[in-house]
């Protein structure tokens, strides 16, 4: 299938993104879909899975590079990027999601690389640019992100008990951390890390701050890789960390003592709607193996072709509705962000990310039905698909607390609609 620019916006998409979007859509749909049963057989078995990379990713690597698919992700804000819009990645975004254990990587454009490159790119001094954010953007390191806790309610970040205090030129780090995805990635080189380091602060959003600590500082030890419904996400993993006594030269923190909620909110806005439209790309695969499943002649049911049923012919529909219906909610959002920037457009990103992991769920929830036990299996790649959009419902803060803030934000417009309300009354009476 040929990826079509939504119309609505067709005209905010540059010649130049044009031509990427139809070229990363031939290279995901010729490239790494085909390669996807290349890249499970050359994983590693058992402890190797965390040791060995599959060759097939630095060969679509090279290819994608030598195309100019790379690091499309980065805005036209930053001097790194490739110049596109959020709008316009957005959409590229959506074509990767068609292959999400490949695309993404394969163009150097997978999480959580892309936030913490943008980290770097926003926040970095000259000489962490130097050391973390150029072998980055080359694709020749792998990073992760820590901030979630095992023992503390980690939606509301205030909660993290992980310390980071100075010691003359250094700071010290202890804490417990899990769910760190990409930290089993042989290639990871650096992980941020947030903490506190001002506990005392009366503001509880200066109590934070994120340092920069190499992966292999004496100190950190990794217990576990975990799994998400059985599937471990070898060789990137989410793993679960203990950082004990871990020393990093005072240079290695990020914007400065106290920043870390400052940083950590930079780096989330625009990162949720790389999920989101990855999420409607793989609810549009899950669509499209569900129209090839219930047309194919040998699958007949008292009689019929599947797609003979009205039960399935309605859940083709709806499926569709509700995947145009995401499409144009997280478009919105990555316009508002390129209008007025990810802090002020807090309500579109959130009202993106409650809905459409949700989306995904349901669509490939009804292309699994339609597969019947195929669809449960490994022989199809719906319920890996599936198991890595519950996890957006939870990861990058959970459905509940995006709904609590779109909420908080609608509220704000009360007063107003009273105002107005009380002068329409007025204007009555007279």
């Amino acid at each position: 299938m040929v990826y079509t620019i939504p119309s609505l916006i067709e005209e905010k998409i540059s010649p130049r993104a044009k031509e990427l979007i139809k070229k990363l859509d031939d290279f995901v749909e010729n490239e790494c879909i085909p390669a996807e049963p290349t890249f499970h057989g050359q994983l590693g078995k058992g402890e190797d899975r965390w040791k060995i990379v599959p060759p097939i990713i630095e060969q679509l690597k090279k290819k994608a590079r030598s195309l100019g698919l790379w690091n499309l992700f980065l805005s036209k804000h930053y001097r790194e990027g490739a110049g596109l819009t959020n709008l316009e990645y957005a959409l590229m975004a959506e074509i990767t999601g068609k292959s999400l254990r490949i695309a993404p990587e394969a163009i150097n454009c997978s999480a959580p690389d892309t936030g913490n490159m943008e980290v770097f790119a926003k926040y970095g001094t000259p000489a962490q640019k130097e050391k973390w954010l150029t072998p980055l953007l080359d694709g020749k390191i792998r990073s992760a992100f820590a901030m979630t806790e095992k023992n503390v309610a980690s939606s509301d970040a205030t909660n993290i008990e992980t310390s980071i205090v100075r010691d003359g030129n250094e700071y010290v780090i202890n804490g417990h951390k899990w769910w760190i995805s990409g930290a089993g990635d042989p290639r990871c080189a650096v992980f941020l890390v947030m903490g506190k380091s001002d506990p005392g602060n009366k503001s509880k959003h200066r109590q934070q701050s994120l340092v920069i600590v190499p992966r292999d500082t004496p100190g950190i030890n990794i217990i576990r890789p975990l799994t998400v419904f059985g599937y471990d996400d070898a060789p990137e993993g989410h793993c679960e960390i203990i950082f004990k006594n871990v020393r990093v030269p005072v240079e290695n923190i990020v914007l400065g003592e106290g920043r870390g909620f400052e940083v950590i909110q930079g780096r989330l806005g625009p990162g949720r709607i790389h999920h989101c439209m990855r999420s409607i790309g793989a609810a549009e695969r899950g669509l499209d193996l569900m129209l090839a499943r219930v047309t194919d002649p040998s699958r007949r049911t008292f009689g019929k072709l599947l797609a003979e049923h009205g039960t399935v012919v309605s859940d083709i529909a709806k499926s569709r509705m509700i995947i145009d219906q995401a499409r144009f909610l997280v478009l919105n959002a990555a316009n508002m962000i390129d209008k007025v920037g990810a802090k002020l457009a807090l309500k579109e990103i959130g009202m993106a990310k409650a809905i459409i992991p949700s989306m995904m769920l349901k669509v490939l929830d009804r292309s699994i039905q339609a597969h019947g036990a195929g669809g449960l299996s490994e022989d199809f790649p719906l319920a890996a698909m599936y198991a890595g959009g519950r996890t957006l419902r939870i990861a990058d803060g959970p459905d509940e607390v995006h709904i609590q803030q779109i909420g908080k934000l609608e509220l704000r417009r009360a007063e107003g609609i009273r105002t107005v309300n009380e002068k329409l009354k007025l204007k009555s009476k007279l």
